[in-house]
């Protein structure tokens, strides 16, 4: 695959959310041309090769990987105060929603955490054009938790287990998280904005905002493609 480099447009907004004043970055028009990384999502093989997403995924391009991690590194070490200089990437992969609403399991109907390290990071590119869902970061009603750590652990999955008979816990025709539960509070949602980059601590509660009505797509380049990523230090 040919080199990718930035684009010249690209606008970097830094946020902090929640109560928690978790760091959030928002990158807009981040490559200079991603059509680029559609065409060569033709050419990839498609798995379902995760227990909790909900699709599809295959690597991503080397290309991409370097352009992402000499593009960002400085900003993202400044903006999470990461302990590195070095980061690298454990996994970059595209990613394609495809599981029907009422066929998901239940840990993909609640928010999620991805990691207990703070300085663990996730990126999310949104490659597709038109309202598929951005991403949304949540606050756990009964502990207050909108991050989970080593510390928090304990409580916080003490207390889902305690909620998880109760008549508050998602059944499975209520389908994807998108907004306020009477488990959760959204505390953030980013819209998925063509060549849009959000990166944040994956140990932030957090889900795809997909819509009510995502129906599974007939051609995988034609959903809500994405490229996921996991930036650490090293």
């Amino acid at each position: 695959m040919q080199q990718l480099t930035p684009s010249d447009n690209m606008i970097i907004t830094k946020h902090t959310i929640g109560d928690e004043a978790l760091p959030l970055l928002v990158v807009d028009n981040f490559i200079a041309e991603p059509e680029v990384l559609i065409q060569e999502a033709g050419f990839r093989d498609f798995s379902q090769n995760s227990p909790y997403y909900p699709g599809h995924r295959a690597e991503a391009p080397l290309a991409y990987q370097q352009c992402l991690l000499a593009c960002l590194t400085p900003t993202l070490v400044d903006f999470f105060q990461l302990p590195s200089e070095i980061l690298s990437l454990s996994v970059c992969h595209y990613s394609v929603v495809t599981t029907a609403p009422t066929q998901l399991k239940l840990l993909q109907r609640i928010p999620h955490f991805d990691s207990l390290n703070k300085h663990g990071l996730a990126a999310v590119h949104y490659l597709f054009h038109g309202e598929q869902g951005g991403t949304s970061f949540y606050r756990h009603r009964k502990t207050g938790f909108e991050s989970i750590d080593e510390s928090r652990k304990t409580a916080y999955f003490s207390s889902l287990e305690n909620e998880n008979d109760g008549p508050n816990m998602p059944k499975m025709k209520d389908g994807y998280i998108n907004g306020d539960t009477p488990l959760f509070t959204c505390i953030e949602q980013q819209r998925g904005i063509y060549n849009r980059i959000v990166v944040y601590r994956r140990n932030t509660l957090h889900s795809g905002a997909i819509p009510s009505d995502f129906k599974p797509p007939l051609n995988l380049l034609d959903g809500r493609l994405t490229i996921s990523s996991f930036i650490d230090c090293i």
